[in-house]
């Protein structure tokens, strides 16, 4: 196996592009699991811990750029406050170990349907920045994910930075699990309210072959919620139900299909109640 082990961005997208078949590793924590089991061989692993650019994050006109390499023990602790969601789903992320090692970027390049960083990403409308000696772009990521364990990169680019909006109300995410701790959810889901501008974005975890918004139920929330008045049971029973029917799950090891459908509509309604409830209060607090 040859090992890359590049010192600036520049120098790791000429050795992507030179070998497009090279593994990226950063924190490790699904790649190590890979070889260890002797599922995945690479020929050449491409070793970005020593990229200085990757670890930064910073505001970038009306969104956050986080770096690639920036693992989830910082984003909680520097970010928490600006992109709620996604600390919330960063914390339920493996062990201590596992969060000071792994990244947000790391989930997306394995494009696991169960990764826990995607639901909050999918309701926050986020955008994952890729790169290549050819240029850049922005992938919305409700587009990045191409299939279970694939997404749409092409062979020579990598991942630079997630961009992410500061939260604009409420968030929320909430998972289902074996266990309480170190364990692949059975299904996840999370909810992002923007009170300004109306509306609501969902996303929804290991249920489905990606990770995918709950759009019917978002659109009925849009036409229905009344911003200034307490949330009606009977939206919030719908919204649930909505989301469920979105959802294309399957039975594995971790829980069957049925099992997944309902608990993606209890957690559609309690997190819904949340944000809602957090709403409102925020409102009358300031009234």
């Amino acid at each position: 196996m040859e090992f890359l082990r590049p010192a600036s961005w520049r120098e790791a997208l000429e050795a992507k592009a030179a070998h497009p078949d090279a593994t990226p590793i950063a924190g490790g924590t699904d790649v190590m699991v890979e070889l260890n089991f002797d599922r995945h061989r690479p020929e050449v692993l491409l070793d970005l811990t020593t990229v200085p650019e990757l670890a930064e994050w910073a505001p970038d006109g009306d969104v956050l750029r986080i770096g690639a390499g920036v693992p989830y023990a910082r984003l909680i602790e520097e970010l928490g406050s600006q992109v709620p969601g996604l600390a919330m789903a960063s914390r339920t992320v493996g062990s201590p170990q596992i969060r000071n090692r792994g990244t947000v970027a790391g989930n997306l390049g394995s494009a696991s349907p169960a990764g826990d960083a995607h639901p909050p990403l999918l309701a926050a409308g986020a955008g994952v920045e890729v790169e290549s000696v050819r240029g850049s772009r922005v992938i919305p990521v409700d587009g990045f994910f191409a299939g279970p364990k694939r997404n749409v990169l092409a062979p020579d680019e990598l991942i630079a930075a997630v961009r992410i909006a500061p939260a604009a109300g409420p968030q929320q995410f909430s998972k289902v699990g074996t266990r309480n701790a170190m364990v692949i959810a059975v299904c996840t889901f999370a909810i992002s309210l923007d009170p300004v501008g109306k509306t609501v974005g969902t996303g929804i975890g290991s249920a489905a072959p990606t990770p995918i918004r709950a759009r019917e139920a978002e659109d009925l929330l849009a036409a229905e919620l009344d911003w200034d008045a307490p949330l009606e049971d009977s939206v919030a029973r719908r919204f649930g139900e909505l989301v469920a029917q979105a959802a294309s799950p399957i039975d594995d090891v971790r829980g069957s299909a049925d099992y997944r459908r309902h608990a993606l509509g209890v957690l559609a309604r309690r997190t819904l109640n949340w944000t809602w409830h957090e709403h409102r209060s925020g409102r009358q607090e300031c009234a």
